[in-house]
């Protein structure tokens, strides 16, 4: 019977890994499949080890508690955190305006500093967010599109392998060798990683853009016309930050994002160019911007929702008229004018879109050419856009009406900029008491996602939309099976195997045969899941050759973390196919000599640096 649980686990764990390659069904699935069928096996065939330890259902589902699995579930949200705060934002945008007028020096700069910035934060969040940087540089320099993304999601990856933080790979991993008694701290994996990503990113920069051939010779020109441009208005009221901005040559150019289009004062109209004016409450702008503009201008207060609508969760204006601020629950989101609606043919004033819903009306996109009026006066059309405000529950409502079509995809909550420092302490105050063990990193993590909450960096909703179900799915069901596997000796089995084929070899050899095998696993399975199921295997063939297992810890992670050679190797690697317009074959061609790459100066380097 001790054979068929070790056979069985075997089997379960090879149909598993050709399901996740196959892409026939999703990983979702795959994972419930395979923790299912493991806890039938084992609950009808009840397995008790030499020890007399019985594998119980309880056992096989503490990967579903394990730390790490918490640790990257909290740090998800605590980088959510930052990016409804906009806490990284302005930093990212000056790295990007340091090339100068070179197209090629500005997109290496956001590159570099998009991997530089993947050691302290999770890769994947890092990539969301540097996409549509580089888009609009890609756009405006001419860049090619397709030079852009992969080396983003390459260089990403190679920054998350120097620091335990860069990669839910690496804390899974040291989670794991954490409760076989190795213990990975905070820098273990600096000095191996800057040495691994240095000779990475040479090929990155320098010799895969080189090797790639564009797709879609219309790509950089979709890009620059993605976020199509809204008309709506900004009244300045007592307080407001446009007061006292004064017009050069015939523009404001302290007014960022937001075109003025027409300015009304005591209901004159004045049209561009606009000489010698100073803005003054009481005058209103009618301007032109893109969604994220008009998101940008309700976070730092230039533009306001109706006094009612904002007051929830948001800043309340003082004696002084400040604008008010919406807070973290407050949403943008676009809708459309259907045919035959209730609202066709009505101004935005009169239409009872307000008093309906309860949302407000920031802007209005039509496909032909609009009059330059005031918001409230443009007459509303069939097949017209409008750019509407209010809290998620608020937007909810407007499912299923047909009177305006909610795009929902389009929903995105408004940036909190105001607790942009808060967001940024908690991060920081994350990072130094994981870095100088102050307090365990779990600790930090789920303290720091709390006070994220706790401050309105950002709602429970969006904390919940940070959560990872295929993550949380894939690591427990994983942990599943490679406890399964402890448990009935199919580690040792295999550990035992591989010395006996590498009878006579030398530890390093060893070492480099165990890393290149891992390398071709985590491309075609999770890299999460490689990290889990190898870990036990590396530090058996560890302690068989009597050697220290830190350098086989340090395989496991730096072998799990090469998924550059297809697109379902890691999660940024299948965001930034989109906007590349890559296909699997550019993953291959590109990303197959970068896993060869890192695979020699691992074999080269690591025996002099662990000294085996």
């Amino acid at each position: 019977m001790q054979d068929f649980h070790l056979l069985a686990t075997f089997a379960l764990i090879g149909v598993t890994i050709v399901a996740y390659a196959s892409e026939r069904f999703t990983m979702e699935a795959v994972s419930l499949a395979s923790l299912s069928v493991l806890l039938l096996v084992f609950g009808f065939f009840p397995y008790t080890d030499t020890q007399g330890v019985a594998l119980t259902p309880a056992r096989l589902l503490a990967g579903f508690s394990d730390p790490a699995l918490v640790t990257v579930i909290a740090l998800l949200i605590v980088g959510q955190g930052l990016f409804a705060t906009d806490a990284i934002d302005g930093p990212a945008r000056t790295f990007s305006r340091l090339g100068g007028a070179s197209g090629r020096r500005a997109i290496f700069l956001v590159i570099i500093a998009a991997g530089a910035l993947s050691a302290f934060l999770n890769n994947t969040p890092v990539v969301v967010i540097f996409i549509p940087i580089l888009t609009v540089i890609a756009a405006q320099r001419r860049y090619p599109g397709f030079k852009v993304f992969m080396p983003l999601s390459f260089m990403c990856i190679l920054g998350g392998m120097t620091t335990l933080l860069g990669s839910s790979t690496n804390l899974i991993a040291a989670g794991v060798a954490r409760d076989y008694g190795v213990i990975v701290s905070f820098f273990d994996l600096t000095a191996m990683g800057l040495m691994l990503a240095a000779v990475g990113s040479l090929y990155v920069l320098f010799i895969m853009p080189s090797m790639m051939k564009e797709r879609s010779q219309g790509m950089v020109r979709d890009h620059s016309t993605h976020g199509a441009q809204f008309i709506g208005e900004i009244p300045i009221s007592p307080g407001h930050p446009f007061i006292g901005l004064q017009s050069r040559a015939g523009m404001f150019p302290d007014i960022r994002d937001l075109t003025p289009r027409l300015m009304h004062r005591r209901d004159i109209p004045i049209l561009p160019p606009f000489e010698d004016i100073t803005l003054s409450a009481g005058d209103t702008l009618v301007v032109t911007g893109t969604r994220q503009a008009f998101s940008r201008a309700l976070a730092h207060g230039s533009a306001v929702a109706e006094p009612d609508e904002a007051a929830e969760g948001a800043d309340i204006a003082d004696e002084s008229g400040e604008s008010q601020r919406p807070g973290p629950d407050y949403h943008l989101v676009e809708v459309v004018i259907a045919p035959g609606s209730r609202f066709a043919g009505r101004t935005i004033q009169l239409s009872g879109i307000r008093a309906r819903y309860g949302v407000s009306v920031f802007g209005v996109q039509r496909k032909s050419r609009m009059a330059r009026m005031p918001l409230s006066e443009i007459r509303l059309e069939p097949g017209d856009t409008l750019l509407l405000g209010g809290h998620y529950d608020q937007i909810l409502q407007l499912r299923g009406d047909h009177d305006l079509l909610l795009l929902e995809h389009s929903a995105e909550p408004v940036p909190q900029s105001r607790k942009a420092t808060i967001a940024f302490a908690i991060f920081l105050a994350i990072i130094v008491f994981s870095a100088f063990d102050i307090l365990p990193i779990v600790v930090s993590a789920v303290t720091g996602a709390a006070l994220m909450m706790a401050f309105g960096c950002l709602t429970i909703y969006q904390a919940a939309r940070a959560f990872d179900r295929q993550v949380f799915l894939l690591v427990g069901s994983s942990i599943a099976l490679a406890t399964a596997m402890q448990a009935t000796g199919g580690a040792a089995l295999i550990a035992e195997t591989a010395v006996t084929a590498l009878d006579g070899a030398s530890v390093p050899v060893v070492l480099s045969l165990l890393f290149l095998l891992m390398a071709c696993m985590t491309n075609v399975l999770s890299n999460n899941a490689t990290a889990v199921l190898f870990i036990p295997i590396a530090l058996g063939i560890a302690g068989r050759l009597n050697v220290p297992p830190e350098a086989f810890v340090a395989a496991v992670i730096f072998a799990a973390n090469t998924s550059f050679a297809t697109p379902i190797g890691y999660q940024t690697n299948l965001l930034v196919m989109g906007p590349g317009h890559y296909s699997f074959r550019d993953y291959v061609k590109a990303g197959l000599p970068l896993v060869i790459l890192i695979w020699l100066t691992f074999s080269f380097i690591a025996p002099w640096y662990y000294a085996l």
